[in-house]
């Protein structure tokens, strides 16, 4: 049974039109893809976060997180290509961004092997910009390169230094409880956003950093259902998109399971099997998800998710 249809007359053109075109095979020229556009270009939803947009050209996490969530609506208008500019002119030389004064003391800001640096100051602009559609532009590219880096031996990711990045004969000191990786030495919080830029690059995403990455994320139990759309409830703004270091402390299984399908894994897989299988199991009568916190929400998370397993099927 398609869900396209009972998706198709949901209030919003952006969800109409990424229906349309992840569902039902509709492409630009398609007439009510070209009327929905016209829509989510004028929209006041659109309208008010391009203004947010501009309000925070100088706080890269919270000007990247908005250019997520306008790509995730469907917009492609100028103010994204602006506010990308805006964040590439506050890099750093070696490609990474720098931590928020309070965690820069006495240290220089830009150095991977300093003592302040922190991976999700690089790890949400890199988001965002390749969200917006830049992910490779060289300066993009070189904050990939700053991230690769930055890995721990076993190809997860450090919330920040450990001591000699996890090198043989130096053991990196081992992440809070909380956000520990069950397999890995790296921080969970950490991994599932550097998965996540990666999950983004045309090229980088099916790469050997992006597959480990996402597998050390997966060794974790991943059946909760309390947080399944816990991501697209930020990316909707019912909930708020915060943290220096715990920003994807929140383990999401859909989106989990997304960064697993653009990153090359399908259900060959037995953690991607089980995952799967675990939020197939979690579709009402109709075909459709609820969304566990935020109903309202629950047309989106049945797009997200009957998107990902289509794309998951064995070629």
């Amino acid at each position: 049974m398609s869900i396209g249809p009972l998706l198709l007359g949901d209030p919003s053109p952006s969800l109409r039109w990424r229906v349309a075109r992840e569902l039902e095979g509709a492409d630009d020229n398609d007439a009510e893809v070209v009327a929905w556009r016209a829509e989510i270009d004028r929209s006041t939803e659109i309208e008010g976060l391009t203004a947010e947009l501009a309000a925070a050209a100088d706080q890269p996490s919270t000007a990247a997180y908005l250019l997520c969530r306008l790509a995730h609506l469907g917009y492609r208008g100028p103010a994204a290509a602006t506010a990308v500019e805006h964040l590439f002119s506050l890099q750093q030389p070696n490609g990474s961004w720098s931590p928020p004064p309070s965690l820069r003391a006495g240290s220089d800001p830009g150095s991977s092997d300093g003592p302040r640096f922190v991976t999700m100051q690089t790890v949400v602009p890199l988001r965002g910009i390749a969200a917006a559609g830049f992910a490779t532009d060289p300066r993009a590219e070189r904050a990939y390169e700053w991230l690769l880096a930055v890995r721990l031996v076993d190809g997860s990711w450090p919330s920040g230094p450990k001591a000699d990045l996890g090198l043989a004969g130096h053991p990196a000191p081992p992440e809070k409880a909380y956000r520990r990786l069950p397999q890995g030495l790296g921080c969970r919080s950490a991994t599932t956003g550097a998965a996540a830029c990666l999950a983004l690059h045309p090229d980088r995403c099916h790469s050997e950093a992006a597959r480990t990455g996402v597998s050390h994320l997966l060794a974790r139990e991943s059946r909760d259902t309390s947080t399944v759309g816990w991501e697209i409830s930020r990316l909707l703004g019912l909930e708020p998109a915060m943290g220096q270091v715990t920003f994807y402390a929140t383990t999401d299984p859909a989106f989990l399971l997304e960064l697993a399908s653009s990153c090359g894994f399908n259900t060959q897989d037995p953690l991607v099997e089980t995952l799967a299988t675990h939020l197939e199991s979690l579709r009402g009568p109709y075909g459709l998800w609820e969304h566990p916190t935020h109903p309202q929400l629950s047309a989106w998370l049945s797009l997200n998710l009957e998107s990902t397993l289509r794309h998951l099927e064995p070629t």
